[in-house]
């Protein structure tokens, strides 16, 4: 089954000159190559490995299970293992963008994600240490920063103004090869690869096809036209293989430039929504709904009550066919054009009613239904800390785990009612034992899609007396 491959990777510098046939007129690759195999990088991942404890090599023969199968065995004398002191591991190579003069980089979310160190190497070889500025999954594009100055910069270009079948160049890093170019065509626009694959979408996608080839290591370069601007950062393939077989994907500027945007200056993407579910108009559900003023569009299943869509007078069973002038012809379509905009911001959507085109205004909201501005998420927001529960108290109040609310101070938890010394048994309905544990659910939370970001908390207090509380993580 072909399948997309999102990889993390590194790219020998190479130029050439080829014919376009269709004007007869020499293109040369050389000079697009030569001014951005300087802007992309390098990125490599690295995790730190487990501590083992200071203990003895596991001996098979000694477990009593083996005596009770086998008879009783004569035991051997253990060798007590050394402690292993800390190590790095690579977990991932990738490649990425100069953004900026002054070390700002852009890669994908998928080439950083879990990553305790980041190393990038730039093609004059300098290799510097990078802090993460912000990543957003949802559309696999994350921002890093490096403390270097004077690098060179890729200009940013208008990925909305390429056409299908233009020539463009890849470059990154695959295999470990780096600074490698190559070249192909822009084959389509506003490609969803969920649609190809038939799996669910994990995130907004509006891709540039290209055929030029990309393999594991170019995750995170740069994708640019003949005048070396800037149009998309490559992040997918689609093969049986894992390795390029005809097609790669790229997120385009026009996706790019705002979520980038987004993160240095709040940290977090201001992501904003129309409160409505859709799916594309086929010629079987048209002929179903007796709709014969459009052959196109996104059909709008659902309108979310509060919402923008709502609030602008969209309806069940209305057909968009254009926002902002574009027309939306499918999925990819709608989730490009309302990527680019904040909450607060305006579009303009036509659309079909009864078989009558019409025309709206919808003024976008965030996940929580306002046009507020929301910053990133920060655990510490919370007000508290967490304390592990003694064997004693455990037994005391006959529970098995648990959590104890310590030093509390004005944030979310107090806002909520809950009062120091709490003791959480469970969030969302998971069990809790650690200050780790409730921070893995926040983020989890923080990160989900989902309109309502709460914690729906059930504990104790030391008396016995069990309470409840809602808190709220959305504003």
């Amino acid at each position: 089954m072909n399948q997309v491959s999102r990889f993390a990777t590194l790219a020998i510098g190479l130029s050439f000159v080829v014919t376009a046939c269709a004007s007869g007129v020499p293109t040369d690759f050389t000079k697009a190559a030569e001014s951005t195999v300087n802007g992309v990088v390098s990125i490599k991942s690295y995790v730190t490995t487990r501590q083992q404890q200071q203990g003895y090599y596991t001996d098979p023969f000694s477990d009593p299970f083996f005596d009770f199968f086998f008879g009783p065995q004569q035991r051997r004398q253990l060798t007590p293992r050394q402690q292993e002191k800390p190590q790095q591991r690579q977990t991932g190579l990738g490649s990425g963008v100069i953004l900026s003069s002054d070390g700002y980089i852009v890669t994908n979310n998928h080439v950083i994600d879990g990553a305790e160190e980041l190393e990038v190497t730039l093609n004059d070889n300098r290799t510097f240490n990078a802090t993460v500025v912000g990543a957003d999954p949802t559309t696999d594009v994350a921002l890093i920063k490096i403390d270097a100055d004077d690098l060179h910069v890729i200009p940013m270009g208008d990925s909305e103004n390429v056409k299908v079948g233009e020539w463009v160049l890849a470059v990154g890093n695959p295999f470990g090869f780096t600074s490698s170019v190559t070249a192909g065509i822009v084959s389509a626009k506003g490609r969803s690869i969920s649609s190809l694959t038939g799996t669910a979408s994990h995130g907004i996608e509006s891709f540039i096809q290209t055929d030029a080839a990309v393999n594991p290591g170019n995750s995170g370069g740069a994708l640019v036209t003949l005048n070396g601007e800037l149009i998309g950062i490559n992040t997918a393939i689609y093969s049986q293989t894992g390795n390029y077989a005809g097609y790669s994907f790229a997120i385009p500027t026009s996706i790019v430039k705002k979520v980038v945007a987004d993160l240095k200056e709040y940290g977090t993407v201001q992501r904003a929504v129309m409160g409505i579910s859709f799916g594309e108009l086929t010629q079987k559900l048209a002929k179903e709904e007796g709709i014969t003023a459009t052959n196109y569009g996104l059909y709008i299943g659902n309108v979310e009550d509060r919402s923008a869509a709502m609030e602008a007078g969209l309806k069940k069973g209305d057909v968009i066919i254009a926002i902002d002038g574009e027309p939306m012809r499918n999925t990819a379509n709608l989730q490009e054009a309302v990527a680019k905009k904040r909450p607060g911001d305006t579009i303009t959507v036509d659309y079909i009613r009864d078989n009558k085109e019409y025309s709206t205004k919808v003024t976008l909201r965030n996940s929580s239904g306002t046009t507020t501005i929301t910053r990133a998420d920060d655990f510490t927001d919370l007000g508290c800390a967490f304390k592990s529960l003694s064997t004693d108290t455990k037994e005391q109040l006959q529970i098995s785990t648990g959590v104890q609310v310590t030093g509390l101070k004005d944030g979310k938890f107090k806002d909520a009612g809950i009062k120091d010394g709490f003791i959480i048994l469970t969030i969302n309905d998971t069990r809790v034992n650690s200050q780790d544990d409730v921070e893995k659910i926040y983020k989890a939370i923080m990160k989900s899609n989902a309109q309502d970001k709460a914690m729906f908390i059930v504990g104790l207090y030391p008396t016995g007396r069990k309470a409840y509380y809602a808190v709220d993580l959305a504003n």
